[in-house]
Parts: structure tokens; sequence; C-alpha cells
């Protein structure tokens, strides 16, 4: 059996395939193996696909399949895979130099998931934000860290032991933003033997026409059900109450305060942030005695005001004026 699966879904990446695929084969080694899920393509990226697959051909697999969005080509990675752990990167990512020794290095110690760091870059590879993976140190639960299911949801940097997705049935929806959400929070209530390792071996190429930067801002409704999935599955588990501060915040921050601001960015007049909050204020409405709340940064205290009196130029300017501060330019 391989010791690594990685699963990599893509559609319309001919641009940046190799360069993912490059990062990860630095390493000739019998195991790990690549599986490429092509989810139906328009463009040229099968045929980069293949011509990496005659080149390695004991290490990478393609798979093609009818366009069903990044959630279902993951879900037919996890069925192909033959590793004991999965690692799903995105087409347009790539890892760092010693990333993929560092990610190998790591398979013997145990753990069902490894959360570590990684870079925002522009496309010449300038870099633009560092994102911690987890703001906790070594072996962590939830039970023992409830703010665990506030971490980032995001797959590209954790690594999990298959018989985790095998076992306990959890599957990416498809076709929906937010899959990652959808999916990654259940998998902290199966195990844990969870760790973290400050180690940025990822790389997150940041595009002006990448999903989190298009105008379709109406798309941030799906954050909703997304949200409600969450919550409806801790509830379900029993841990309503337990976790009642955290799903709050939860929905909070990811609900009303990012998918605002992002639905904000694409259109500063966008209806859907009346939606986004209108929905949360009416599930949470004593949310301002949250804890989290209470204790988060003044950028998100202003960014709050803001939103709920409506200020959504200000908004708008403000973020942009964030960006150019930054020098976050699609490079």
């Amino acid at each position: 059996m391989k010791k690594l699966s990685v699963i990599i879904p893509v559609y319309n990446v001919e641009a940046y395939l190799a360069k993912c695929l490059d990062s990860i084969l630095t390493v000739p080694s019998a195991d790990y193996e690549i599986i490429i899920v092509n989810d139906g393509s328009t463009d040229d990226s099968l045929a980069v696909a293949e011509q990496y697959r005659r080149m390695h051909p004991s290490l990478i697999r393609v798979i093609t399949t009818e366009n069903q969005g990044q959630g279902s080509a993951r879900n037919v990675g996890i069925s192909l895979a033959e590793g004991e752990f999965l690692y799903f990167i995105d087409s347009d990512d790539y890892l760092a130099e010693g990333g993929m020794q560092g990610i190998l290095s790591c398979l013997d110690e145990e753990f069902d998931i490894l959360i570590f760091d990684s870079i925002a870059v522009t496309g010449t590879g300038k870099q633009l934000k560092y994102m911690a993976g987890c703001t906790h140190t070594g072996s962590l639960s939830l039970k023992e860290h409830p703010g665990l299911i506030l971490e980032g949801p995001d797959v590209w940097n954790k690594i999990f032991r298959r018989s985790l997705w095998i076992e306990s049935g959890v599957r990416f929806p498809t076709r929906v933003w937010f899959e990652d959400l959808r999916a990654v929070p259940k998998l902290y209530y199966y195990t844990d033997r969870i760790l973290y390792r400050p180690e940025a071996w990822h790389r997150y190429l940041q595009r002006y026409n990448s999903v989190t930067n298009t105008t379709k801002a109406m798309r941030n409704r799906e954050i909703i059900p997304a949200v409600d999935d969450v919550i409806s599955f801790y509830r379900a588990k029993g841990m309503g109450e337990t976790l009642k501060a955290e799903l709050e915040y939860l929905a909070f921050y990811c609900q009303f305060l990012t998918s605002s601001v992002r639905a904000n960015n694409a259109d500063w007049n966008s209806p859907v942030q009346e939606e986004l909050m209108q929905d949360f204020l009416t599930k949470f409405p004593d949310y301002r005695k949250n804890p989290y709340v209470c204790s988060m940064p003044r950028k998100h205290k202003l960014l709050t005001f803001l939103l709920l009196h409506r200020m959504r130029l200000s908004v708008h300017i403000l973020m942009k004026l964030n960006t150019l501060v930054k020098g976050k330019t699609s490079g």
C-alpha cells in the first residue's frame, strides 16, 4: 500500500498544473501516488495531465469525469486512493521547496489529521501573507480545544488518514461553494489524534479570477446552508451546547463577516449582504455576548459596525485601501 495519495481536482488550469505537479514530483519515491481528477476541463488541462502521466506512469493516474465541481472530483479521488494518508491540493497551488519531503517525513507519526502552514503568493511568487494553519501547537482534540472548529477548514494545509474519511462517511458536497467548510470540521468529531506543525509547506496562489475573487457575489449565499450544515451536524451529535459559543462564532465569522465582505468586494451594493446579515441576526440575536466576538480584533469590530449600519461603500473603500497597502496585487 502507498503511504500517501495526493488528490488534485483539475478544471481549466492548463497554465498552472505543471508547476503544481513539479512541486510534488521533487521526491522520486514509490511511497506516494498522484491522482489527477480532470473535472471535464475544456482547455488543455487534460493534455498536460496526460503528458505527466506518460513521464511518471508508476506515480500518476488520470481520471476524467463530467464537470460536477471540485467536491465531486475530490470524492472520486477518495474512492480510488490507495494511500494510507490523503492530501488534497488545488491545481493552481503548489508546494514550497522541500514541502513534499516535509510532508512525507511526518507520515510515520501517530495522527489522523496533520495541520501545517501556507503562504499566499502572487503569480510571480511574491509573498503576500503567512497563513498559520492553527493557533495551537502539538497534539490537539476538539474536547480539549473546542476552538479547533474555528480554524481554517481548508484541505490544502492538512494531511488526513484515509480511514478517517472511509469510516466516518464524511464526503465533500458537490456543485457548491464552501465544500471544505461542510466537510473538514465534521472530521474533528471522529478523532482526537490531531497534530499541528508550524511548517509552511504550501503555497496558495491568489488569482484575480479565482473562485474567491470573482464577481459572482450572489454565490456567497451558499455560506448559509454550509454553516447550517456544520451546526446541525454537531447538534445531532449532542454537542450543540458544548460548542455553543464556537458554533455561534463560526456563523458570525464565516457568514456575517467574511462572506459579507467577500460579496462587498465583488459588488459593494450587493443585496446578498443584507440577506446574510438578516439570516444571522435572526438565528443568533444575542451574538454580542459571545466571548469570541467580545475579544475579536479591532479591525473586525470596525467591519462589524460598518456592516450593521449598512455603510457598505465604506466597507468597500476600506478593503480596497487595505489591499493597496498590503500590496496584494494579482502580480
